[in-house]
């Protein structure tokens, strides 16, 4: 009896106010089919309905009773300040999470279907043994779908593409290019670098300037930082790298290749200008095997310049280019029928970008543009079920810590704990951008930024790694690892030194023990510890690093396994790691 009276004076309550049940229970309109059929569940030990305006809108039939068993706010025992209860702010973001803009409006359904699946008859009867529960229970589950309608997350699959060559190949003009063909740069924006540049007599460079945005970069025609932008095609999301070309930013570079999915090697058709870049000393070979030690699974060669007066779309200067590049791409390991693919096109006209190269102008190219040549490439298998890892390629202060990487494997979510290796320091994550666009959740293969708290930003150095907290990356400063000597004058012995980059961290390191020789062909290791490597030899060589580091056998994790070593300005040697000692 006392539950009854109880009920009954909270109704008189209500009925005095005269308030309107969505005030307070707004969910209850948003609620779907499942919650309805909760609503019918509902034990009868509520009280006669009384004349709530919305009674009759949020009633349940009841098969059993035969008769309408109200499930409005007069008949909740929920006081009106109860937490449970979403505030009208809550619903506010739920309608605007269902609006096209967020993109949210297909998997809604989806959402609700699984949410409904969930939920069994027997579940359904727990949740309702109590009768005096009941209303706070559907608050609370209403609560909980609006949390799952928000989530906000990037639908397609992400590529990061870097465009790699020599200096004046015209890879920032290209990128800059795509920028305008896909609309990601309005017109106005480029009448407006046109006019800059034509003042400082660069008219060419002036689609470039949609990537190099720093004056240095402007003033000097050179890219220095690895420029990000992005566009989108009907199927994916791609992030343009756009990396330095000239020989004193290659660590820059090798930061942007280490976050690439797809390289796109520029090569400039020009008389004179392809010969400079491809022979020693030109950065078009160490760009090649550098985009190919950073684990790029696919390279694109673009044959750029191909309108200009000494070339004039000659087929026979673009064999001579491609015959000339084949096969030491080849010997770096890419395969022509799968990996490795040629086309001729013009960075500042634009031709052979988006569209094919008109019939008239290149009769012997009739191959598919670069834009939708790269979209029907195929899906990369991402990690998405691993622990969340994801190398720090830089860091800023913007009210907290902001964090810049890649994800590399497994998924984050607003709001989670991870830690920043290896300091083993302990972050909250506060907001999650992917390319620009703030998201509540982000997945392997996204460039992103991540607001955390925790952290001062002094404390964070590129090459730091953000991961799982209950899963932590490897650390270690003393390896072993098998490394193969490219180009290297002199003898390496035990105590030499260079600097180690592998994924975005960049360290010294001292060759502590060389261990073995591995033959080239047939794998065999030499029985005899060796005195010293040369040049094309492999070996298996103990590394002593300078500082600790976060590195993963390469076998289990390639992208945290491979690293290479450069001394006095070039690269002298690639290598994976092979077994992590202390």
């Amino acid at each position: 009896m006392s539950q009854e009276t109880d009920s009954n004076e909270i109704s008189a309550k209500f009925s005095k106010l005269n308030v309107n049940a969505l005030e307070f229970v707004p969910s209850f309109a948003s609620t779907t089919a499942s919650v309805a059929t909760v609503a019918a569940v509902t034990p009868a030990v509520v009280p006669e309905p009384t004349e709530t305006p919305t009674a009759n809108t949020t009633t349940g039939t009841s098969s059993s009773g035969g008769g309408n068993t109200p499930t409005s706010a007069a008949a909740t025992p929920t006081p009106p300040s109860s937490s449970a209860a979403p505030t009208p702010m809550d619903v506010k973001g739920d309608e605007e999470a269902k609006t096209p803009e967020n993109n949210e409006s297909e998997p809604l359904d989806s959402w609700d279907a699984e949410e409904d699946s969930i939920l069994t008859p027997e579940d359904e009867e727990m949740e309702l043994d109590d009768g005096e529960m009941d209303g706070e229970n559907m608050a609370k589950m209403a609560k909980k779908k609006i949390v799952k309608v928000e989530e906000s997350k990037s639908k397609k699959e992400h590529v990061n593409v870097v465009f790699i060559g020599h200096v004046d190949a015209g890879k920032s003009t290209i990128g800059g290019q795509i920028m305008s063909l896909t609309g990601m740069v309005d017109k106005r924006t480029l009448e407006k670098y046109e006019r800059e540049a034509r003042e400082k007599s660069r008219e060419s460079w002036y689609l470039s300037w949609a990537l190099d945005t720093n004056q240095e970069e402007r003033d000097k025609g050179k890219t220095v930082e690895v420029g990000r932008a992005y566009f989108e095609t009907e199927k994916k999301h791609f992030t343009i790298l756009d990396a330095p070309g000239h020989k004193s930013f290659v660590p820059n570079m090798i930061g942007g290749a280490a976050q690439a999915d797809l390289a796109v090697l520029v090569i400039s058709a020009r008389k004179g200008e392809f010969e400079t870049g491809f022979d020693r000393g030109g950065q078009t070979r160490e760009h090649a095997m550098l985009a190919k030690t950073a684990g790029v699974k696919h390279l694109v060669v673009l044959v750029n310049k191909m309108d200009d007066p000494t070339v004039n779309w000659d087929v026979e200067r673009y064999n001579e280019c491609k015959d000339k590049i084949l096969p030491y791409l080849k010997k770096l390991g890419f395969n022509p029928t799968k990996d490795l693919t040629f086309m001729p096109c013009s960075g500042i006209t634009g031709m052979g970008i988006k569209e094919q190269i008109d019939e008239s102008i290149c009769p012997w190219y009739r191959g598919p543009a670069f834009i939708p040549f790269i979209d029907e490439l195929p899906s990369l298998n991402r990690k998405t079920d691993g622990p969340f890892i994801m190398p720090i390629v830089d860091k800023y202060k913007d009210m907290g810590t902001v964090l810049m990487g890649k994800v590399e494997s497994g998924t984050a979510r607003k709001g989670i704990n991870l830690l920043v290796m290896p300091n083993r320091t302990q972050v909250s994550v506060d907001q999650l951008w992917s390319d620009d666009e703030e998201v509540t959740a982000v997945g392997p293969g996204e460039n992103v930024k991540i607001k955390v708290k925790g952290i001062e930003e002094e404390d964070v150095s590129p090459g730091f790694v953000l991961c799982d907290a209950s899963n932590p990356i490897k650390t270690g400063k003393i390896f072993d690892a098998q490394v193969v000597i490219l180009e290297h004058k002199s003898i390496i012995c035990a105590g030499y030194s260079a600097v180690m980059h592998i994924h975005c961290a960049a360290e010294e390191i001292t060759v502590k023990a060389l261990i073995c020789l591995v033959d080239k062909k047939s794998g065999d290791k030499s029985k005899t510890r060796p005195r010293f490597v040369k040049q094309d030899q492999v070996a298996i060589m103990r590394i002593e690093c300078s500082g600790l580091i976060c590195l993963e056998q390469f076998k289990l994790f390639p992208q945290m396994g491979r690293f290479t070593l450069r001394d006095e300005n070039k690269t002298i040697a690639i290598g994976k790691v092979l077994k992590v000692i202390e």
